[in-house]
């Protein structure tokens, strides 16, 4: 069996392969600009991030109904099963789904159905994050979070994604507030395309518990000792970062150097189906890149259910942590 995980950094938009799609498409009467799915495959070759997010956002016009957005969710969950992951907490993008028409209650039951069952299904236990979408206004996310106030008890937080670059957190300030004083809990991406500041701003004007990304911390060493010295969890995604030209190959990636210097980090897989591996391909392909070592995988492990938002539910996340610090590396299959 492949070692024990928890996925921390995942957009459900993100694990749409070719083939949902075209069968979606074909469900909803959507045509696809490619002729087949070996072509859109070719599409995924991005310059950066905003060229990844023309396409992320065009692909979404195929999910439509409840069941398309449960049938998405269920897809990622049982492939993961198959590479360790054991708990899981998933990012939305209501903004993206509410835009063209469909309903957030829509979008929220349909994920919902998928992940109320995975843990009997699939061994994985859940939690959702809804994102706002940074480049649009902060009056559209306070708009949208009041629209899940009635779907509040299938939302574990809130988070904050898509392009970072001349966004930055403190944009956000009134609608974290906001989301505070409902109880959710908060993240954000800071650090990819951005700097070092929007990580501070995140933490101190957002009151994140979790920095997604964050690997650019690295520049500024003030801040990686403030990250050290808080235990400030940071959901890093190699692959994605390497796709995305955030760094240029994934043997240059800091990862690391970041273990190293003592902040608690965590691997996960960003948006799987773009970027060429989900959880248990990126623990391997780090393994091989960075020369990882047999106790570096085993942290990270360890590191993503210390992450989690499992609080709620300490005895599993305990006996989580007991798997990972059990785990045979010569009994188990690569991931």
């Amino acid at each position: 069996m492949p070692l024990p995980k928890a996925e921390l950094h995942l957009h459900i938009e993100g694990t749409l392969e070719p083939e949902l799609a075209f069968a979606l498409a074909a469900r909803n009467g959507v045509v696809l600009p490619y002729e087949d799915t070996e072509e859109l495959r070719r599409a995924y070759l991005f310059q950066d991030l905003q060229s990844f997010l023309d396409l992320y956002y065009e692909l979404m016009a195929v999910l439509h109904t409840e069941d398309d957005f449960a049938e998405l969710a269920d897809a990622y969950l049982a492939r993961v099963a198959g590479q360790g992951v054991r708990h899981a907490e998933i990012f939305f993008d209501p903004q993206a789904h509410t835009a063209r028409g469909v309903p957030i209650g829509t979008v929220i039951d349909g994920l919902a159905r998928a992940l109320d069952g995975s843990q009997q299904r699939h061994g994985i236990s859940t939690r959702l994050i809804m994102c706002f979408l940074r480049d649009e206004s902060a009056e559209s996310a306070m708009a949208t979070l009041d629209a899940a106030k009635p779907h509040l008890h299938r939302i574990a937080g809130v988070g904050l994604d898509s392009a970072e670059a001349g966004h930055p957190p403190s944009k956000f300030r009134e609608v974290y507030a906001a989301a505070d004083a409902l109880g959710l809990r908060k993240v954000a991406h800071a650090g990819e395309e951005g700097p070092p500041e929007y990580i501070r701003e995140a933490l101190d004007l957002l009151g994140v518990e979790r920095i997604d990304h964050g690997l650019r911390c690295m520049e500024d060493p003030e801040l990686v000792d403030r990250l050290v010295r808080e235990r400030v969890p940071l959901t890093l995604c190699p692959l994605s970062n390497v796709r995305l030209r955030a760094v240029d190959v994934l043997e240059e990636h800091p990862l690391a150097r970041m273990m190293e210097a003592g902040l608690l980090c965590t691997v996960n897989s960003d948006d799987p189906a773009y970027f060429g591996g989900y959880v248990g391909d990126t623990f391997h392909a780090v393994h091989e890149a960075l020369g990882l070592t047999e106790d570096q995988l085993r942290e990270l492990a360890r590191n993503s259910f210390l992450a989690s938002f499992l609080d709620d539910d300490e005895a599993r996340r305990a006996r989580l942590i007991a798997e990972v610090e059990a785990y045979d590396f010569a009994a188990g299959r690569p991931d």
